[in-house]
């Protein structure tokens, strides 16, 4: 206490750096790694620069930074490695690493050695259990996402899993996976959530997963086997040649997983724009949740946006009730075979258009399903708060979230319920605050009915999760920021907005 960076903030970059600063005065603090700066491109393959970065807070846990990443999408076949990394939190040193296309090799890889490339990643954020000694790892699937010729064993167990690994080894525990042969994108997108849930047979330590495809994994977090039962349904099959679909694929009992898109589910501003979705629907092939990918397209619901996604959900301790925001929003994907692809110009691995996969025999085309005036196809609700007890794995409520302010030429505050990316957080009075929805509002929820209590305007996109604080005096305050979020295409910004609450 009161040396030179005794406090620290630990700032992750888009560039793959990790900085340690001195929480005091924000100055650098020379002695963690490299002058300030741990190197997290280190022993990376195909070390290219934005192919690998920071997308989310790094977990500090048992004197250890717990760091993952984010692999771009589909731009090709040689890119960075998805490994899992533990530093020490004082010095920056490598204690282990878990790469999960070699999960048996945690022993720090010495320098000249490089990771295996492509392997699944972690783009958000793990959990730790200290008194367990386990770190919980959302994993997603192997890029290219929407092929899945060659890929390994190891990457075939892993992928689109929650993986417990040793805190202090890094050296695999247990797996969940909740995609066989993932086609889709269907990373686990979101930090699981641990709380201790009373069951018949007595209080379980629990960990709570949402998931894109809007199944919630809650599982004993000593051993990974459900409290809420998880069985296997049959899937569609015929992907395309060379590849396969899993004649199975997991299914949750607790879930917000859509029903099946039909006909009388079109919707448009006008006549021609509901037909025109009629028609495309029709064209495109859907056999429900999990049809693969194909030539001609196919209809993926729920979307590449996911149910859940990298926000998550968030948990109440005490009342052992969840709270989060699913969102409902189809998506397209069509394969383009290698010859067909034009030469590359300003396109790029994104949620949408043309994802190139460039050393892949496909490139994929995606994006949300809209009609020909940018609308989604689907009629509304889109998206919604809701909760769950998790002591009985029943849905409690389920209502309409967010207006189409922003979505539309005329600022009309009409409450039909709009997608969203970003998480939600529960003050211990039983409040839930959210932003995320692609209206520029914070909103205040009463957790147990779900009731809206208030809301603010915000300057800018609010796709942050909200954070609480209290001061000496005892006012509490919550705080977000307000910065946009470019693939819901809200407003940019760079506002940090801070909330009193009533005494």
């Amino acid at each position: 206490a009161g040396q030179p960076c005794a406090q620290r903030v630990y700032l992750p970059t888009s560039d793959a750096r990790l900085i340690a600063l001195d929480a005091a005065n924000g100055q650098v603090c020379p002695s963690f790694a490299e002058g300030g700066t741990l190197n997290l491109m280190a022993n990376m393959p195909y070390p290219k620069s934005g192919y690998y970065y920071s997308t989310s807070a790094p977990l500090i846990v048992a004197g250890k930074i717990i760091v993952g990443g984010a692999v771009n999408d589909n731009y090709s076949t040689e890119e960075p490695s998805g490994v899992i990394r533990a530093f020490d939190v004082e010095t920056g040193a490598l204690l282990w690493n878990w790469d999960s296309a070699n999960p048996d090799v945690t022993t720090p890889l010495p320098a000249g050695q490089t990771y295996t490339h492509n392997s699944p990643n972690m783009w958000s954020t793990a959990s730790a259990d200290e008194k367990l000694g386990l770190l919980y790892v959302p994993l997603g699937n192997q890029t290219p996402d929407q092929l899945g010729m060659g890929r390994s064993a190891n990457v075939e167990k892993f992928s689109s899993s929650i993986t417990a690994l040793d805190l202090n080894t890094g050296q695999l525990r247990w797996v969940r996976q909740t995609v066989h042969h993932d086609l889709w994108d269907m990373d686990v997108p979101a930090q699981p959530s641990l709380v201790d849930i009373t069951t018949a047979s007595g209080v379980v330590p629990a960990l709570v997963g949402p998931t894109k495809q809007g199944d919630l994994y809650v599982l004993d977090r000593r051993t990974g086997e459900p409290i809420i039962p998880v069985k296997e349904v049959p899937a569609p099959g015929g992907a395309i040649e060379g590849d396969h679909a899993s004649p199975t694929q997991p299914a949750s009992d607790l879930s917000f997983n859509p029903k099946p898109l039909t006909g009388a589910d079109m919707w448009g501003i006008t006549l021609f724009d509901q037909l025109a979705c009629r028609i495309e629907l029709k064209r495109l092939r859907y056999e429900g949740r999990y049809t693969p990918p194909s030539l001609q397209g196919s209809l993926i619901y729920p979307g590449n946006f996911g149910v859940f996604n990298w926000g998550g959900v968030a948990v109440d301790p005490v009342r052992q009730v969840m709270f989060g925001m699913p969102t409902y929003l189809a998506f397209t994907s069509k394969l383009i075979p290698r010859a067909d692809v034009p030469p590359p110009g300003d396109t790029k691995g994104s949620e949408q258009g043309l994802n190139r996969n460039e050393g892949a025999p496909y490139a994929v085309v995606m994006g949300p399903f809209l009609s020909p005036l940018g609308i989604p196809c689907q009629a509304p609700p889109w998206g919604y708060v809701a909760g769950v007890d998790l002591k009985t794995g029943n849905i409690a409520y389920r209502h309409r979230n967010g207006t189409v302010y922003d979505m539309t030429p005329l600022p009309l505050p009409l409450k039909v319920g709009v997608p969203g990316i970003g998480g939600p957080m529960i003050t211990a009075g039983g409040v839930a605050f959210l932003g995320a929805a692609v209206d520029d509002y914070l909103r205040a929820y009463d957790l147990t009915t779900g009731r809206q209590l208030w809301q603010a305007r915000l300057p800018a996109g609010g796709q942050a999760t909200p954070m609480t604080y209290t001061v000496a005096d005892g006012r509490q305050f919550v705080v977000i920021v307000a910065g946009g979020h470019g693939s819901v295409g809200t407003k940019p910004g760079d506002y940090v907005m801070a909330y009193a609450l009533p005494k």
